[in-house]
């Protein structure tokens, strides 16, 4: 869906820092996920099903956090891969 004004009842709004509201549109627009930047300055996304909340989750998570938070997070899963390797 397209940048329109035309868009304001459709989608959940997501309240995002205006600054990175483009950004996170543009990410979201490349991972084939329904979304509009309309002229209100708010970011609206349409979600259906499972896959799609995720990839809106991590592409938030993209923005909204520290870079140190995203490097723990990322040991996090690595750590969680090699227990479940040594499991195996």
């Amino acid at each position: 869906m397209n940048s329109s004004s035309s868009v304001s009842g459709w989608g959940q709004v997501i309240s995002v820092n205006r600054c990175d509201r483009w950004s996170i549109f543009l990410r979201l627009r490349d991972l084939n996920i329904p979304c509009a930047c309309p002229a209100d300055g708010t970011l609206r996304v349409e979600v259906n099903h499972a896959l799609a909340l995720l990839l809106v989750r991590s592409a938030l998570f993209q923005f909204s956090c520290s870079r140190q938070e995203r490097v723990d997070w990322l040991e996090r899963c690595w750590r969680s891969r090699e227990e479940c390797v040594a499991n195996s």
